[in-house]
């Protein structure tokens, strides 16, 4: 699952009153059960949870498309009893040609409707032929066909720019948006809320479902997710994957807020739990604009969850490893230092081996400050760490006895103690560190 489903699901489940999952797997070469895993996966991660829908990968009759065949085929039969739906003859070929002569000419492409009044006759003869023909759905010239969009108002579309369409496939699975449609009216979907991609579609399904006498759903439509190129967001540009973003460390909270958010306002600009984001989710905070991916956007709701996160939460949130290197007596201090310090599990094992371990490594413009502040330097604190072993007293004293101040005092010291200039500020260094860790780094700097 990537951004863009994971946001229509999401907005899909602050919506409505009652969240449906359904697994549209007609294609059968894009459609195989461990995709369905990982959707029920990225899903249960992400807390999107369905009152409706499959209980597992599983294929079974009631939400997995490929498994109602003789419901669709129900409904193509009524189509073609009323006259409504036609088999069409005409080879992928001829259509590229026609459609190309249509661009050309400036005219929307559509079907010409060759097919379209074939005799009996005619179309036993094609049979006969081997030809598979498809299935088209018989548009009525000269109609508007008007609905009002849930985001994006007042919609009309001339019938006579929509043209037949197909509604089944040569090799007999069902399109897309026609089993779609039959099945949110057949469930009892009352709103679809999708991209605005499937804009297009919406015209053709409220057409069949009129034929069909089905009753028809409400239906908004959002604003695409761009990448930072402008162009809809893809691997190329930024786009991520759910189960990436996991494996990355990213907590379901930062993901769930980023997506509330992308073409979506809201008034409070607080980190809010799900049951927060459905109670102040309103369609009519949802733009019409496209809307860009920002990874620091993501950042600064991870950085959110992280610092709201609970104990246990940031426990099971860490590396098995990290663990390992952490004294129990330091766990909770070091906690919070996670907390105030680190958007990853990654970044908490790199402090984690810092401050309990000897594989400290010098970043080089660290190691080539440390070495600027020279041997006295670090005698000097040295001798006042051991004759002051509080905080406040030992950084009065190394001050006073080396005269410096600011950077130039603080820089050494952190450099020395972690390899790094930025982290958690040095008094909760010193607090969490064993002091002899701590007196051992800056002795080996010191005069030998």
């Amino acid at each position: 699952m990537h951004l863009g489903n994971a946001r229509t699901a999401l907005f899909s489940a602050l919506l409505g009153d009652r969240f449906l999952l359904r697994i549209e797997d007609t294609d059968a070469e894009r459609s195989r059960s461990e995709f369905v895993s990982e959707l029920l996966a990225d899903l249960r991660w992400l807390g999107l949870l369905w009152d409706e829908g499959p209980l597992s990968a599983e294929p079974g009759p009631d939400y997995f498309q490929s498994w109602r065949g003789d419901v669709y085929r129900r409904y193509y039969e009524q189509l073609e009893r009323d006259g409504l739906a036609y088999p069409c003859f005409c080879s992928a070929s001829e259509l590229e040609i026609a459609r190309k002569v249509q661009l050309a000419s400036g005219q929307p492409p559509r079907y010409g409707g060759k097919c379209a009044g074939l005799s009996a006759v005619e179309v036993a003869t094609k049979r006969d032929q081997g030809l598979a023909p498809t299935l088209r759905f018989r548009v009525a010239k000269g109609e508007t066909v008007a609905f009002e969009d849930g985001v994006r108002g007042a919609q009309k579309f001339a019938s006579a720019d929509i043209g037949d369409f197909i509604i089944r496939r040569a090799d007999g699975s069902p399109a897309f948006f026609f089993c779609n449609a039959i099945d949110d009216s057949v469930m009892g979907v009352d709103l679809v809320l999708r991209g605005e991609d499937h804009l297009a579609n919406t015209p053709r399904q409220l057409l069949l479902l009129q034929a069909l006498g089905l009753p028809a759903p409400r239906y908004a439509h959002m604003s695409l997710i761009l990448g930072d190129d402008g162009a809809p967001l893809s691997k190329r540009n930024g786009s991520r994957s759910i189960s990436q973003l996991r494996e990355q460390g990213y907590l379901p909270l930062a993901v769930l807020n980023m997506l509330a958010r992308i073409g979506h306002h809201y008034d409070n600009e607080s980190i809010l739990p799900l049951t927060r984001l459905k109670a102040e989710f309103n369609i009519a905070h949802l733009g019409r604009s496209p809307s860009r991916f920002d990874p620091a956007h993501l950042n600064h709701w991870q950085e959110e969850a992280v610092r709201h996160s609970d104990p246990d939460g940031l426990r099971q949130w860490l590396w098995d490893e990290t663990w390992a290197v952490v004294p129990q007596e330091r766990s909770a201090d070091f906690l919070e230092l996670v907390r105030s310090n680190c958007l990853f599990p990654a970044d908490a094992d790199r402090w984690a081996r810092i401050l309990f371990t000897d594989e400290l490594v010098l970043e080089p413009e660290v190691e080539a400050a440390v070495r600027q502040a020279g041997e006295g330097f670090f005698g000097t604190a040295a001798d006042a760490l051991r004759a002051a072993p509080d905080f406040d007293g030992f950084l009065a004293a190394v001050k006073t006895r080396t005269g410096t101040k600011g950077k130039q005092l603080f820089m050494p010291l952190r450099g020395a103690w972690t390899g790094r200039f930025d982290g958690p500020e040095l008094a909760r260094i010193h607090q969490i560190m064993d002091p002899y860790r701590l007196r051992k780094r800056l002795e080996e700097y010191a005069p030998g």
